[in-house]
């Protein structure tokens, strides 16, 4: 650990906002990450100083100077970029493997799908510790350290165990499950003793915390909570003391709502009003994950489409689907199986002039993103389990004309903030689905307005920089 007076924030996550790429003449070029993590930590960085800690996404065996590439990146800034160094074979087992096979199908209660295989913890371990590593070589006394989500779970546990005495903070950006689940992972004991090492533990609801601390009191013996102010709950057990709270994420609400409002999107949106010839439109952007419930929706659709022949040609739903892990086969299968159902679903109900589906498997740029918000009458967001779902919050700072009708399945962390003006769906029943989607086709432009006009109030009010201002400040409570 270095050794100087002035503090600063280390935010540590799976991956730098700064990408390393292979070019195709074998050379390597850096490449900027978007998200709600990027948008939130640099204003913060910028403001403090600090270093953001991470993978690059090159592997140790390609002999690269990611200090060289970096340097160029960071001459402008007052904090670093620090990256950690991993071999193909442990980032294989880490991340598509315990990651992303073991703790994402486990949080979001689908354990059917996990691979309990002691290789991927024993690599999970080994990560987590190089990160430690990277974290303690750039460290200096009394910086604070944010270290982010599932895949860094341990990190915290292997920085005190080198003796790091510095405040450790985690914040869990999916859900945590209940303990009937989580308690079915060979390695629950690990990793609880590693949740228990951080100062601050923030989740994105009052059920994750719920369950975590059942968890917490079926595992471990003489269990002491405390509820503190501000909502912060304290656990004291015979070797740690560790905080918990509730802080939904969010997003930048003024730069949606305002590059909604430019030129450009207002362009781009009239354009597409006109090739849609007045079809209401219904919006469907998820990541491709078994988590989103995507069949579901479509399943649902084809149910409103065989019941209601009156809305053929009058109603479109527009899928877009971005690219995730195709690698791991369960994906690749899901893919399978969706783009079937769309082509089902199109086979079946198009009609000259009238595809009931237009799909995209692509990301969108911000201003087609933008653009969709904005004419989209109807956005239809199903998870069957999510921690947040930020498109939720992204669409109603985007619709400035206060006339979509937001669908959010009650079973998305955005629901607790946006369940009395949202129309809340349970994505397992097709006809509460199809009922709901009915009643947003029939909603009177007033009701459409008050709901709407609520929902960007609370956005607003808990935006982005909300969120890390109250995360920081429960740190210090």
């Amino acid at each position: 650990m270095k050794n100087k007076e002035k503090s600063r924030l280390i935010i540590v996550s799976n991956r730098l906002p700064i990408v390393i790429k292979k070019t195709v003449e074998n050379g390597y070029i850096l490449s900027h990450a978007s998200g709600g993590l990027v948008t939130a930590m640099t204003p913060v960085l910028k403001r403090n100083g600090g270093v953001w800690i991470g993978w690059a996404g090159n592997y140790l065996e390609e002999n690269i100077d990611t200090k060289e590439l970096l340097a160029e990146e960071m001459k402008d800034l007052n904090y670093r970029y620090s990256s950690v160094d991993i071999s193909v074979k442990d980032y294989d087992l880490y991340y598509k493997g315990f990651s992303n096979e073991v703790l994402w199908p486990l949080f979001h209660n689908v354990s059917v799908y996990c691979i309990f295989a002691a290789n991927y913890y024993n690599a999970f371990k080994r990560v987590n510790q190089k990160f430690a590593q990277t974290i303690m070589s750039e460290l200096i006394e009394n910086d604070f350290i944010w270290i982010h989500d599932y895949h860094l779970i341990n990190t915290g546990k292997e920085l005190r165990k080198n003796g790091v005495k510095n405040t450790i903070a985690f914040f869990l950006h999916i859900p945590f499950p209940p303990s009937e689940t989580f308690n079915r992972i060979p390695w629950r004991l690990d990793l609880i003793d590693a949740m228990l090492s951080y100062d601050l533990i923030g989740f994105q609801t009052e059920m994750d915390m719920k369950n975590f601390l059942e968890v917490v009191t079926s595992l471990i013996d003489d269990v002491v909570i405390i509820q503190k102010e501000q909502g912060i709950v304290k656990i004291i057990t015979h070797k740690k003391k560790c905080k918990l709270g509730v802080f939904p994420i969010s997003i930048d609400y003024d730069e949606f709502c305002n590059q909604a409002k430019s030129e450009e999107v207002s362009k781009m949106t009239k354009g597409m009003r006109e090739d849609f010839h007045g079809q209401k439109i219904m919006l469907g952007i998820d990541r491709l994950d078994y988590s989103k419930g995507i069949p579901q929706k479509l399943k649902a659709y084809r149910k409103l489409l065989k019941m209601n022949p009156l809305l053929h040609k009058k109603i479109k739903l527009v899928q877009v689907m971005v690219p995730s892990r195709e690698d791991i086969v369960k994906y690749a299968d899901l893919k399978s199986e969706i783009e079937e159902l769309i082509g089902q679903i199109n086979g079946k109900f198009s009609q000259l002039g009238w595809v009931p589906i237009q799909y995209f498997y692509h990301s969108l740029s911000r201003i087609e993103l933008l653009s969709y918000y904005r004419i989209s009458d109807i956005a239809l967001i199903t998870p069957l389990k999510d921690g947040m779902n930020l498109v939720a919050k992204e669409y109603c700072a985007s619709n400035i004309d206060k006339d979509g009708v937001l669908i959010l399945s009650e079973f998305a962390g955005a629901k607790y903030q946006l369940k009395d003006d949202a129309l809340l769906v349970n994505p397992f029943d097709e006809d509460d689905v199809v009922n709901s989607i009915k009643k947003a086709l029939c909603m009177e432009t007033e009701e459409k307005q008050r709901r709407m006009g609520n929902m960007q109030n609370i956005v607003r009010k808990f935006d982005i920089y909300w969120w890390v201002d109250t995360f920081l400040k429960a740190a210090k409570i």
